[in-house]
């Protein structure tokens, strides 16, 4: 075990569900370790500003089960300083902080690294946002309860779509990843799903589309914020032009998915992932992102994980195919 004393936990760039679940971890092991806890208010803004402060376990009672978070999360383009770094870095010194744990994205990660770099502070990250788009890790925090708010929300369009004989486009979160549309997409049967990372082929979502009218009364096509084509109402519009007569209509999802309460698997993922982190920190580790791996935790180097997984699983694009038809 190392010589740290006091650990701090922030979280940071966009919410996701779980990250309460998460900060509630990393703040009871700590207390279990026997540590001095602090929270940073508003990620790393908090950080420049001074917004630190203890935390116990009452701080933490009763949050297992709400999203969002409650330390607030900002983007700092402050913390893109060296100046801001800096004052961020006394701002830890001032409370005697040995290490921190990082809630977040690839942003998020990619400033710890610089951090690290500059003023050598251990820090572990905890893959906190909802596109499941970090390397290092089978899930992130939050992605499970976007895609189940997605398929909620689906299912209850697809009611009235198929009362009125409705094509819908339906746009769902993901400006760099597909991964939210992909699943929820095969989850709720779409008759398509169009994302970043594949070339949309017109034509033949055009003939698909035509030949299940014959056999379903409503058709759920799922785009991904990203697509190439520029999302929902551009993917409407080159519909319409070919099937003018369609009952045509647009959904756009937004920032539904971000909220609400973390379902069972984002909750234990955050559960272990914050545990693992601040054990991680008392074995020595720092500069590392912990993940679940075939359900293992694991760690991989910032430097790894803020790197964007750039390819999908083609066998679930070949589902998407099959059960589409």
């Amino acid at each position: 075990m190392s010589n740290i004393k006091n650990i701090a936990v922030f979280t940071s760039g966009g919410d996701s569900p779980g990250m309460n679940a998460a900060i509630r971890a990393v703040v009871r092991t700590g207390l279990f370790y026997n540590l001095n806890v602090f929270g940073i208010g508003r990620g790393y803004d908090g950080m420049i500003h001074g917004d630190i402060f203890p935390m116990n376990a009452k701080s933490v009672a009763n949050i297992i089960q709400r999203g969002g978070t409650i330390l607030k999360t900002a983007r700092s383009e402050e913390f893109r300083t060296v100046e801001g770094r800096k004052l961020a870095y006394e701002n830890l010194n001032a409370h005697s902080i040995d290490a921190v744990v990082a809630i977040g994205g690839d942003g998020t990660f990619t400033g710890a690294a610089k951090f690290i770099e500059e003023h050598n502070i251990p820090f572990i990250g905890l893959p906190g946002t909802i596109d499941n788009d970090l390397a290092g890790t089978d899930f992130t925090i939050g992605y499970d309860t976007a895609i189940n708010t997605v398929i909620e929300a689906v299912d209850k369009i697809r009611d009235t779509a198929e009362s009125h004989d409705r094509v819908f486009v339906v746009e769902v979160m993901g400006r760099d990843s597909g991964l939210i549309a992909l699943r929820s997409g095969i989850s709720v049967g779409a008759e398509c799903v169009l994302i970043p990372e594949i070339k949309v082929d017109y034509e033949a979502m055009m003939d698909r589309l035509d030949r299940t009218r014959k056999n379903k009364a409503s058709r759920v096509i799922i785009v991904a914020e990203g697509d190439e084509e520029g999302g929902g109402f551009v993917v409407a519009e080159r519909i319409k032009a070919r099937f003018p007569h369609y009952d045509l209509r647009v959904s756009i999802l937004g920032h539904i998915q971000r909220g609400g309460s973390p379902t069972c698997m984002d909750r234990v993922l955050a559960s272990r992932l914050g545990v693992a982190a601040v054990e991680a920190l008392l074995e020595g580790r720092r500069g590392e992102m912990a993940g679940l791996i075939h359900g293992q935790v694991s760690f991989i180097p910032f430097s790894k994980a803020i790197k964007h997984i750039g390819s999908v699983n083609d066998n679930l694009l070949r589902i998407v195919d099959i059960l589409s038809s």
